[in-house]
């Protein structure tokens, strides 16, 4: 076996409790606590609790459905299980229900005294989260995972590009991703999500044929993995091999419910590849399904946001003609939803609506008042959105061509801040230099490469 495929194959930490596996099929651990599957002790005395428990965790890790009603099933089950509740926090967090979601975890909290010293540790995560203490939160979560690294509820919140890592703002935000991992990997041994992440975290810093590898490795242990098909279809994507990852991503959502987390933006990968390959039909029928605002996605309103924006803006660069009112109901939806900056993936995407709808005063505000830590960077991208609105091609090719160093930093995953690429490559064809966009191209990101215009 490779290296790396020892590493996930080495013992588990230290400090990892061994299940006993009862005759009854009830797992507890060394204490006869009940556990979830990854051998966690969970203080209930309700296997039916537990049983739940477990199932809202394995739908939320895959990107099903029904995670929430699993969770709910879990406290009315048992109303004193503190994790049970801390689960139902993180569920509403995803369905945007903040307010349901913060009492939930006040709930969990005001249990907590009675939970183990794990337990206490990973709502504390989700109490700070909840109450917008992003960077408590992450500390705490890398304190958490040092000790309990087997946690995947805590693990995930800085997985992915959309993790706490992944918004972070700051410099090596995919290397440390990849790092955070890493060096959980082997305490997880031949788990699916685990090895998932493992998989996007290389595909983000460009391993790709491990990271191709791996993720077929993750299917081949849970098919059904909404987490797994998305990493699958950004391989895909950054080898340039878009028949097979538009074929795998159509048997897939065949069969996906439109409840899980992913559906929106596994619909936009579908119309992103579409659009690549001039089936605009396609692209419009996937848009309006189930990625526009008006499509009535439950998938959260980031999704809904972003993919509508930058799905719209490749379009547009395409030379696809976009109505204005498909843009003005971004822009409205942007306002609706995140009326504050902070996150600048978010805010990037609700400038070029705003900028794109000719709602000046909305793309004012944002370039006015940046917030957050790449607050920078959401400053000069909504400059360049205005310039080419404006169809100031020099101005909007000069605003970006100075940030584009700090890409990374704007958050999201590579195919995702292609948009913010192909902007510049535009705005540099727009301007005759079609040589040196295509020199950009080839240096920055070769996969852009052959749609420059010849």
């Amino acid at each position: 076996a490779s290296f790396w495929w020892s590493q996930i194959s080495r013992p588990p930490h230290a400090g990892t409790k061994q299940l006993a596996f009862l005759g009854n099929g009830v797992q507890r651990g060394a204490r006869g606590m009940l556990t979830d599957q990854y051998g966690n002790g969970l203080t209930t005395t309700s296997q039916a609790a537990r049983d739940a428990y477990v199932t809202g965790l394995e739908l939320l890790l895959a990107g099903q459905a029904g995670v929430t009603a699993a969770f709910e099933r879990a406290t009315q089950e048992d109303a004193g299980f503190a994790l049970g509740w801390a689960g139902l926090a993180r569920a509403q967090q995803y369905e945007d229900a903040i307010p349901a979601a913060r009492a939930a975890i006040a709930r969990a909290v005001g249990l907590s005294g009675g939970a183990t010293a794990r337990e206490a540790s990973h709502i504390n995560v989700f109490h700070l989260l909840l109450s917008g203490q992003v960077p408590e939160a992450y500390a705490a979560v890398r304190a958490h995972a040092e000790e309990w690294p087997r946690d995947a509820m805590v693990a995930q919140t800085s997985t992915s590009v959309f993790g706490l890592i992944g918004f972070s703002g700051v410099a090596g935000r995919e290397a440390e991703t990849l790092a955070f991992v890493a060096g959980l990997l082997p305490h997880y041994g031949e788990d699916w999500w685990m090895i998932s992440q493992y998989a996007f975290a290389l595909c983000e810093t460009g391993n790709l044929a491990k990271a191709d590898s791996v993720i077929d490795h993750a299917l081949s242990l849970k098919a059904d993995s909404a987490h797994g098909a998305h990493v699958r279809s950004h391989v895909s994507y950054e080898m340039g091999q878009t028949d097979v990852g538009r074929a795998y991503l159509a048997s897939f959502m065949d069969g996906y419910d439109p409840g899980g987390v992913l559906h929106t933006h596994l619909n936009w990968h579908e119309a992103l590849w579409a659009l690549e390959q001039g089936d605009i039909d396609m692209m419009w029928a996937k848009v309006d399904a189930a990625v526009a605002p008006a499509s009535g996605s439950k998938s959260p309103a980031i999704n809904v946001l972003t993919d509508t924006a930058a799905i719209l803006h490749r379009a547009t660069m395409a030379g696809v003609p976009v109505p204005q009112a498909r843009w003005q109901s971004v822009s409205d939806y942007a306002q609706a939803k995140f009326p504050n900056t902070g996150t600048a993936f978010v805010d990037v995407h609700a400038a070029l609506a705003h900028a794109m709808a000719g709602r000046r005063e909305a793309l004012e505000r944002i370039i006015s008042a940046p917030a957050g830590p790449a607050g920078d960077l959401v400053q000069a991208y909504a400059r360049a959105f205005r310039a080419v609105a404006a169809e100031n091609w020099a101005e909007a090719a000069d605003l970006l061509t100075r940030s584009m160093i700090d890409l990374e930093r704007m958050g999201g995953s590579r195919a995702q801040r292609d948009m913010i690429e192909q902007t510049l490559l535009t705005a540099l064809v727009k301007q005759g230099k079609v040589h040196e966009a295509r020199d950009i191209a080839a240096l920055r990101r070769p996969i852009l490469a052959s749609a420059v215009a010849a």
